[in-house]
């Protein structure tokens, strides 16, 4: 079996690393409040969220799944 080497680490994944995610949320807590947040969002843009936008901003997979439910909730109006 071949040996694999490392991948190299970008600044992005290390700046990902080192941010300061306070107030902290997990994933299990993003997705199930997720649904609620873009909601809110689309019904007031300024609405904000400081331990959901942190999370999103550091999380590229919860991120995703916001702007995925996003896409769908603004096809629906």
């Amino acid at each position: 079996m071949a040996e694999q080497q490392p991948r190299a680490v970008t600044r992005e994944v290390l700046d990902n690393l080192t941010k300061n995610t306070e107030p902290w949320l997990s994933c299990d807590d993003c997705f199930a409040l997720l649904d609620e947040y873009v909601e809110r969002r689309l019904a007031d843009p300024g609405y904000v969220d400081l331990a959901m936008a942190t999370h999103l901003d550091a999380c590229p997979a919860c991120a995703e799944e916001a702007e995925s439910l996003q896409a769908l909730l603004e096809d629906d109006r």
